[in-house]
């Protein structure tokens, strides 16, 4: 098994306890005043981890490459607007509907990744990726 493999299993274990513990926590408060809590949290956490590892320099690294500063901003951007409307949507609806709708992100990211990035997509990934459709569009209906 790849380290890679590992670490995305480890991502998705992490993303679902967000959704379980984000459920519980929006019960009667403003979710985009959550989503700003929650972002003040993870980059404290994150800031304490590069801390740990010995590796707060990187940090002017990153500052220092004005491409690499502008999408990772750009990044960041996309990410805190895909929480707020995670956020919102698990206010409003089910986490065994939302969660695996928001994971069409993986349809829209393989297909965005083959359009301007050039990664190739064999038919096994292909056909995963249907699959993961086809998941996302039966588990919305009610």
């Amino acid at each position: 098994m790849g380290l890679w493999l590992i670490y995305a299993l480890l991502s998705a274990l992490a993303a679902a306890l967000v959704a379980i513990f984000g459920k519980i926590g929006l019960q009667n408060i403003d979710s985009n005043a959550a989503t700003a809590m929650r972002s003040v949290i993870m980059a404290v956490f994150m800031l304490g981890v590069v801390v740990v590892q010995g590796k707060w320099a990187e940090l002017g690294t990153v500052w220092g490459h004005k491409k690499a500063l502008s999408f990772v901003a750009l990044s960041g951007v996309a990410g805190a607007v895909s929480w707020m409307f995670y956020f919102l949507a698990l206010k409003y609806g089910k986490v065994a509907q939302v969660g695996p709708v928001d994971k069409l992100s993986v349809v829209i990211a393989a297909l965005l990744a083959f359009l301007f990035l050039g990664e190739k997509i064999t038919l096994l990934n292909g056909i995963g990726i249907g699959l993961i459709t086809v998941g996302v569009i039966l588990t919305a209906l009610k």
